[in-house]
């Protein structure tokens, strides 16, 4: 083979861009002075068919050694086979630059026809594009021309993604298409725009609350807000200090019925069974899960049985009534209004899980003489706001189930009402365990665990009045606790009267409070929240009732009988009290005095502060203070 045949089949089997073309061109292989300056101008053009100018041994030589080390695979092979051998295979030697260029269109395609190679075989990306016409470049074979059209390297990579994705497809266990008619061969597989749902945004509705003093606030609330969740907002918007005995009441004033809703009920679902004088409260209420801190006080001894034999502890007690395997029992006499009928019976009445029964022989109660008065699963229990004006009932301590359907319909109330307020507590917090077990259980321990989660530093500040708090004395060189009742008495009179005579030297020296130091002790308490003004003493025994029958439970209002004086009333043993706080005089000054003079207290804040820390003359410390908030 004539090494001119074997030049042309390379300079065509070569790219446009690779250095060993321009190369061969100015060789002169077909192309005369002229055309290797045009072809110097323009870029690079392929060689077209050799023709005159004899190709020598030395001229491919000259080529092959200098084409850039890493174009052509087999370059070193073709440097050793030229410079030794005299007599050259050119035939094989075309083949196997023909299996070696194979790899070399791939590289080269890679590079930008129209950006110029400098010496090296880089871009020149610092040229710009020529703008003008370009040369005409000669046709290149069909073969050529697909080879340069393929993105090898973006079919390799879809390769390897396509043979992961099949790899790991097929490591997965095989899952049954869920939707096969959005699959069949009549539809295509995707989606079509109708074929969804339309999508709906959540639900709201806007809900009414009302405080004790009248005012109101309307939110807006979403379908699944729960008591617990609208209360902790109610709290958030009023500058309330959370302390998780806030609580939303379903009040009923045509029918003289309230409640307090459990913390997982939907306000939204409880508002649906509501009349339109219906309306929520937005109330404190200490007693709310105080049963499962002192059960025995909840539940009298004669009025409880279970259907097998129990150590009658305050753990065991509440474990009957959350396990619901259990039967406990309540059973007592109560007074029963008759449906559609003025008058009220006195029944032996006894509460299963499975409702509320009445015997209609004495106190038997065998299943042939039980009858059922309620159920609870579709019924809440209520108490009676005003039930001896309202329903003519026996006592004050009424109770009533009400199921959940009826709305204006008092005929259909199932009215009851026990002989004090302890029994009518023990009917109202067994119905509350029977119904919903566990749940009352779960939304008591909730708010003892996010306290548990929550850091030092993002705990609410609590009331003075709802801490534990000790009597300190700080006259050594370290402190003390006082456990003695009298010495702390005694320490917290001398406290008084070193304050009293700071205050008076300092008035004596000028100072600035726009008040009289008797003056300002006699409105100061008026700032506090556990001061309610002139109101009756009903009025604050309601006020006491509402928000919960427990120990330590106080406010202090004016007194009807002595203007002058003040009255402190206070829950002990679910029973309410009245003290008389009357003022006195000493030397010129006016002191508030709970013992008749033997303990005096400048104003009434320092005697709250004090009756915190001692129970002195009252049964029991104060603890918790009654509050009403404005909305």
């Amino acid at each position: 083979m004539q090494l001119s045949a074997f030049a042309d089949c390379l300079s065509k089997s070569l790219p446009d861009d690779c250095p060993g073309a321009c190369a061969l061109w100015k060789l002169g292989f077909g192309a005369d002075h002229n055309a290797e300056q045009e072809a110097a101008a323009t870029g690079p053009v392929t060689g077209g068919s050799v023709t005159s100018s004899p190709v020598t041994g030395s001229q491919v030589l000259t080529w092959v050694l200098s084409v850039k080390p890493g174009w052509l695979p087999q370059q070193t092979a073709l440097r050793s086979q030229l410079l030794t051998e005299d007599d050259v295979d050119l035939e094989a030697l075309v083949n196997d630059m023909n299996a070696s260029l194979d790899s070399l269109y791939s590289a080269c395609s890679m590079q930008s026809d129209t950006v110029p190679l400098l010496q090296n075989g880089q871009h020149d990306r610092s040229q710009p594009r020529a703008s003008g016409p370009r040369s005409v470049q000669p046709q290149v074979s069909p073969r050529q021309r697909v080879q340069r059209s393929q993105p090898v390297h973006i079919l390799a990579v879809r390769r390897l993604q396509e043979e992961d994705q099949q790899f790991r497809t097929s490591s997965l266990p095989a899952i049954p298409n869920p939707f096969p008619e959005l699959c069949g061969p009549g539809s295509p597989p995707v989606l079509t725009p109708g074929s969804l749902p339309p999508s709906q945004a959540a639900a709201k509705q806007d809900v009414k609350v009302f405080s004790e003093d009248g005012t109101s606030k309307v939110v807006e609330i979403l379908a699944d807000m729960t008591a617990r969740d609208l209360c902790q907002l109610l709290v958030y918007k009023s500058h309330c200090v959370d302390d998780n005995s806030w609580t939303l009441v379903e009040h009923h004033p045509h029918l003289g019925l309230e409640r307090c809703l459990e913390d997982h009920e939907l306000v939204v679902q409880v508002e649906s069974t509501m009349a339109s004088e219906s309306k929520f409260l937005f109330r404190k209420n200490y007693a709310k899960y105080e049963f499962f801190k002192n059960p025995m006080n909840f539940f009298p001894e004669q009025m409880v049985t279970w259907c097998q034999q129990s150590n009658g502890s305050q753990s065991q007690l509440l474990q009957n009534f959350l396990n619901s395997s259990s039967c406990p029992e309540i059973q007592g006499f109560l007074h029963v209004k008759e449906l559609g009928k003025k008058s009220w019976k006195k029944l032996y009445v006894c509460l299963r899980r499975s409702g509320l029964y009445c015997s209609t022989k004495g106190t038997s109660k065998e299943p042939r003489h039980l009858q059922l008065l309620a159920d609870l699963e579709d019924s809440n229990i209520f108490s009676l706001i005003a039930g001896r004006k309202q329903y003519s009932a026996p006592t004050d301590h009424g109770l009533c189930i009400k199921p959940n359907k009826v709305r204006n319909e008092a005929k259909e109330l199932r009215l009851l009402c026990a002989e004090d307020e302890q029994t009518r507590t023990c009917w109202m917090t067994a119905f509350r365990l029977l119904k919903y077990g566990m749940l009352l259980y779960q939304n008591y321990r909730i708010p003892q665990q996010r306290k548990a989660l929550l850091s030092p530093f993002s705990t609410p500040v609590r009331s003075v009045s709802e801490n534990s708090l000790v009597a300190m004395d700080f006259s050594g060189q370290t402190g003390r606790v006082i456990e003695n009742p009298a010495e702390a008495q005694s320490a917290a009179l001398e406290e008084g009267h070193a304050w009293r005579k700071r205050s008076t030297r300092m008035n004596i020296l000028g100072s600035q409070s726009p008040l009289h130091p008797s003056t300002l002790s006699t409105v100061i308490h008026r700032t506090q929240h556990w001061f309610h003004g002139r109101i009756s003493r009903e009025e604050s025994h309601r006020i006491i009732k509402q928000q919960g029958l427990v120990d330590g439970l106080f406010l202090l209002r004016d007194s009807q009988s002595n203007p002058k004086a003040f009255v402190l009333t206070l829950c002990h043993h679910q029973k309410i009290k009245n003290f008389q706080i009357l003022p006195c005089e000493d030397d010129g000054q006016t002191f508030f005095s709970l013992d008749d003079g033997n303990t005096k207290f400048s104003d009434l804040i320092q005697l709250v502060d004090f009756y915190q820390l001692n129970k002195g003359v009252l049964p029991c410390k104060l603890k918790h203070h009654c509050i009403r908030v404005a909305l």
